[in-house]
Protein backbone atom coordinates (compact mmCIF):
# COMPACT_ATOMS: atom_id res chain seq x y z
CA UNK A 1 0.00 0.00 0.00
CA UNK A 2 1.16 3.49 -0.80
CA UNK A 3 1.75 6.50 1.39
CA UNK A 4 -0.36 9.65 1.11
CA UNK A 5 2.30 11.52 -0.89
CA UNK A 6 2.50 8.72 -3.47
CA UNK A 7 -1.19 8.82 -4.37
CA UNK A 8 -2.47 11.04 -7.17
CA UNK A 9 -5.98 12.32 -7.78
CA UNK A 10 -7.35 10.43 -10.77
CA UNK A 11 -5.37 7.29 -9.96
CA UNK A 12 -7.43 4.18 -10.84
CA UNK A 13 -7.23 0.81 -9.15
CA UNK A 14 -8.82 -2.32 -10.62
CA UNK A 15 -10.03 -4.39 -7.68
CA UNK A 16 -11.21 -7.61 -9.32
CA UNK A 17 -14.50 -9.34 -10.04
CA UNK A 18 -17.10 -11.31 -8.13
CA UNK A 19 -19.57 -13.84 -9.59
CA UNK A 20 -23.03 -13.71 -8.04
CA UNK A 21 -24.41 -17.25 -8.07
CA UNK A 22 -27.91 -18.19 -6.97
CA UNK A 23 -26.36 -20.09 -4.07
CA UNK A 24 -24.25 -17.15 -2.85
CA UNK A 25 -27.19 -14.75 -3.19
CA UNK A 26 -29.47 -16.99 -1.13
CA UNK A 27 -26.81 -17.73 1.51
CA UNK A 28 -26.03 -14.04 2.04
CA UNK A 29 -29.73 -13.13 2.10
CA UNK A 30 -30.64 -15.89 4.54
CA UNK A 31 -28.07 -14.56 6.99
CA UNK A 32 -28.27 -10.78 6.47
CA UNK A 33 -31.18 -9.63 4.25
CA UNK A 34 -33.96 -12.25 4.19
CA UNK A 35 -36.30 -10.61 1.73
CA UNK A 36 -38.31 -12.84 -0.61
CA UNK A 37 -36.70 -11.62 -3.88
CA UNK A 38 -33.23 -12.47 -2.48
CA UNK A 39 -34.26 -15.94 -1.30
CA UNK A 40 -36.48 -17.44 -4.00
CA UNK A 41 -36.05 -17.50 -7.79
CA UNK A 42 -39.78 -17.30 -8.51
CA UNK A 43 -40.27 -14.37 -6.11
CA UNK A 44 -37.31 -12.62 -7.71
CA UNK A 45 -38.65 -13.26 -11.20
CA UNK A 46 -42.03 -11.79 -10.22
CA UNK A 47 -40.49 -8.73 -8.55
CA UNK A 48 -39.29 -5.45 -10.05
CA UNK A 49 -35.84 -7.10 -10.35
CA UNK A 50 -36.95 -9.72 -12.88
CA UNK A 51 -34.77 -12.42 -11.35
CA UNK A 52 -33.19 -13.66 -8.15
CA UNK A 53 -31.57 -10.43 -6.99
CA UNK A 54 -28.52 -10.01 -4.80
CA UNK A 55 -28.94 -7.84 -1.75
CA UNK A 56 -27.30 -4.45 -2.18
CA UNK A 57 -25.40 -5.22 1.01
CA UNK A 58 -24.06 -8.37 -0.68
CA UNK A 59 -22.88 -6.28 -3.65
CA UNK A 60 -21.13 -3.88 -1.26
CA UNK A 61 -19.65 -6.69 0.85
CA UNK A 62 -18.21 -8.37 -2.23
CA UNK A 63 -16.61 -5.04 -3.11
CA UNK A 64 -15.11 -4.64 0.37
CA UNK A 65 -13.68 -8.15 0.22
CA UNK A 66 -11.94 -7.31 -3.07
CA UNK A 67 -10.65 -3.97 -1.69
CA UNK A 68 -9.02 -5.78 1.25
CA UNK A 69 -7.63 -8.62 -0.90
CA UNK A 70 -6.14 -6.14 -3.40
CA UNK A 71 -4.59 -4.11 -0.58
CA UNK A 72 -3.02 -7.25 0.86
CA UNK A 73 -1.68 -8.18 -2.58
CA UNK A 74 -0.17 -4.71 -3.07
CA UNK A 75 1.41 -4.85 0.40
CA UNK A 76 2.97 -8.27 -0.30
CA UNK A 77 4.36 -7.03 -3.62
CA UNK A 78 5.83 -3.89 -2.02
CA UNK A 79 7.37 -5.91 0.82
CA UNK A 80 8.90 -8.38 -1.65
CA UNK A 81 10.61 -5.42 -3.36
CA UNK A 82 11.96 -4.28 0.02
CA UNK A 83 9.74 -1.20 0.12
CA UNK A 84 8.20 0.20 3.28
CA UNK A 85 4.51 -0.67 3.36
CA UNK A 86 2.02 2.00 4.39
CA UNK A 87 -0.55 0.63 6.83
CA UNK A 88 -3.77 2.48 6.19
CA UNK A 89 -6.09 3.53 8.96
CA UNK A 90 -9.85 3.20 9.24
CA UNK A 91 -12.49 4.95 7.19
CA UNK A 92 -14.12 8.08 8.60
CA UNK A 93 -17.18 7.27 6.49
CA UNK A 94 -18.82 7.13 3.11
CA UNK A 95 -21.51 8.88 1.12
CA UNK A 96 -23.50 8.49 -2.06
CA UNK A 97 -24.03 4.73 -1.82
CA UNK A 98 -26.04 3.76 -4.90
CA UNK A 99 -27.45 0.48 -6.11
CA UNK A 100 -28.02 1.57 -9.68
CA UNK A 101 -29.25 -1.63 -11.34
CA UNK A 102 -30.22 -5.01 -9.99
CA UNK A 103 -27.50 -7.63 -9.68
CA UNK A 104 -29.07 -11.00 -10.46
CA UNK A 105 -27.88 -14.59 -10.34
CA UNK A 106 -25.28 -15.13 -13.05
CA UNK A 107 -23.97 -11.55 -13.04
CA UNK A 108 -20.23 -10.97 -12.75
CA UNK A 109 -19.43 -7.59 -11.26
CA UNK A 110 -16.02 -5.95 -11.80
CA UNK A 111 -15.03 -3.30 -9.29
CA UNK A 112 -12.69 -0.33 -9.71
CA UNK A 113 -11.80 2.67 -7.60
CA UNK A 114 -10.70 6.18 -8.63
CA UNK A 115 -9.13 8.71 -6.25
CA UNK A 116 -11.23 11.89 -6.38
CA UNK A 117 -9.79 13.93 -3.49
CA UNK A 118 -7.02 13.98 -0.91
CA UNK A 119 -6.21 16.32 1.93
CA UNK A 120 -4.17 16.47 5.11
CA UNK A 121 -6.06 15.55 8.24
CA UNK A 122 -6.64 18.56 10.47
CA UNK A 123 -7.14 16.42 13.58
CA UNK A 124 -4.59 13.61 13.03
CA UNK A 125 -1.04 14.86 12.38
CA UNK A 126 0.90 12.54 10.08
CA UNK A 127 -2.23 11.35 8.31
CA UNK A 128 -4.04 12.32 5.15
CA UNK A 129 -7.61 11.58 4.10
CA UNK A 130 -8.10 9.98 0.72
CA UNK A 131 -11.51 9.95 -0.96
CA UNK A 132 -12.30 7.54 -3.78
CA UNK A 133 -15.33 6.64 -5.86
CA UNK A 134 -15.67 2.91 -6.26
CA UNK A 135 -17.94 1.41 -8.89
CA UNK A 136 -19.16 -2.01 -9.89
CA UNK A 137 -19.89 -2.83 -13.52
CA UNK A 138 -21.65 -5.93 -14.81
CA UNK A 139 -20.56 -8.13 -17.72
CA UNK A 140 -22.68 -5.99 -20.07
CA UNK A 141 -20.70 -2.85 -19.18
CA UNK A 142 -23.54 -1.39 -17.08
CA UNK A 143 -22.70 0.36 -13.83
CA UNK A 144 -24.64 -1.34 -11.03
CA UNK A 145 -23.04 0.01 -7.84
CA UNK A 146 -21.17 3.07 -6.65
CA UNK A 147 -19.95 4.48 -3.38
CA UNK A 148 -17.76 7.41 -2.39
CA UNK A 149 -15.63 6.51 0.62
CA UNK A 150 -12.75 7.98 2.58
CA UNK A 151 -9.81 6.42 4.41
CA UNK A 152 -7.00 7.64 6.62
CA UNK A 153 -3.68 7.16 4.82
CA UNK A 154 -0.33 7.63 6.59
CA UNK A 155 2.15 10.25 5.43
CA UNK A 156 5.82 9.34 5.19
CA UNK A 157 7.65 10.03 8.41
CA UNK A 158 10.02 12.98 8.25
CA UNK A 159 13.69 12.11 8.48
Amino acid sequence: MRFFEQIEIGQRRELGSYSFTAESIKAFAAKFDPQRFHLDEEEGKNSLFGGLAASGWHVGSACMSLVVADGQRLAREAASRGEEVAVWGPSPGFRDLRWIRPVVAGDIISYASVVIDKRSSASRPGWGILTARTTGTNQRGEEVYSITASAFVPMRKSA
